[in-house]
């Protein structure tokens, strides 16, 4: 993920600036999603593994970088409450 990039994306919902998802969530959220248990806030469920992410700075809503790029669509973000934090 390009700095300069992250230095001016913000969340869309909340507008908190994004920061990326460190390796240890990144991992917890993986294996949330290959159980099978992590849901888009659109109600379908994550399929695939994140090799990167972004993560807004409060902590509560993640969004996939897909090939270097940041989806930063509200059907695509992930609540990380839904994993019991």
């Amino acid at each position: 993920m390009d700095k300069k990039l992250l230095d001016i994306v913000c969340c869309p919902l909340t507008r908190l600036p994004l920061q990326l998802l460190d390796g240890t969530r990144l991992a917890r959220l993986n294996s949330a999603i290959e159980a099978g248990g992590v849901l888009a806030r659109s109600e379908s469920p994550v399929g695939e593994k994140l090799i990167e992410a972004l993560v807004t700075r409060d902590g509560r809503l993640v969004y996939p970088v897909r090939a270097g790029i940041p989806i930063l669509l509200e059907e695509e973000s992930i609540d990380w409450k839904q994993l019991g934090e």
